[in-house]
């Protein structure tokens, strides 16, 4: 399904299910293919769930190199709203969420997007190396968030690991960045946090 934005034609590629829909966007220079997207994707799918995988419109157009923040954000609030306009997203929960940027989006865009959970893959708290500086940190846009948060991270992401809080359950698995080292692990943590929602 391609839909239009204000930044261009964003994709939406969709299962349909009846119990909730999950929205899942990508990292910044990936795609919708990551194994991990892929991996919550599947067990979503086998609960029930809609699921819906968005690539954002500068992926669409080719480009690797990541839009602005504020365009991804414009972006993805569009095709949530083309996907309720549909009835993509039925009555059940929506929980909204990605891997690395796509994370960040969902955070950041989760209560105008009126979500009911969000789903973070490998969240970058901070860029490498960073970890010091305080102006790089991520973690007010994870701050952000008055809903139930779900992060799986890597323990040795070079992005960090981002602390708990009130309605956000961290799971570390072994491995880096791409979550591919445990996908059991991944999985199991999506099944169970998903079956609550």
């Amino acid at each position: 399904m391609e839909i239009e934005t204000p930044h261009g034609p964003a994709r939406a590629e969709i299962v349909l299910g009846s119990i909730g829909t999950l929205v899942l966007g990508h990292g910044a220079g990936g795609g919708t293919k990551a194994p991990d997207l892929r991996a919550a994707g599947a067990v979503a799918e086998s609960l029930g769930w809609t699921v819906v995988f968005v690539e954002q419109p500068y992926r669409v157009a080719g480009r690797r190199a990541p839009a602005p923040a504020a365009q991804l954000d414009v972006a993805w609030l569009t095709v949530l709203a083309a996907l309720r306009e549909t009835d993509v997203i039925g009555p059940g929960p929506l929980v909204v969420g990605g891997r690395s940027s796509g994370a960040r989006v969902a955070c950041r865009t989760a209560h105008d997007g009126g979500a009911a959970g969000v789903l973070c893959l490998a969240f970058p708290l901070h860029p490498p190396g960073k970890a010091g500086d305080p102006s790089k940190s991520r973690l007010p846009e994870l701050d952000g968030v008055t809903l139930p948060v779900l992060i799986v991270q890597g323990e040795s992401d070079p992005f960090g690991m981002p602390p708990a809080a009130a309605d956000r359950e961290i799971v570390t698995l072994r491995g880096n960045h791409s979550l591919r080292s445990d996908m059991p692990g991944l999985r199991t943590a999506v099944e169970s946090w998903l079956g609550l929602r």
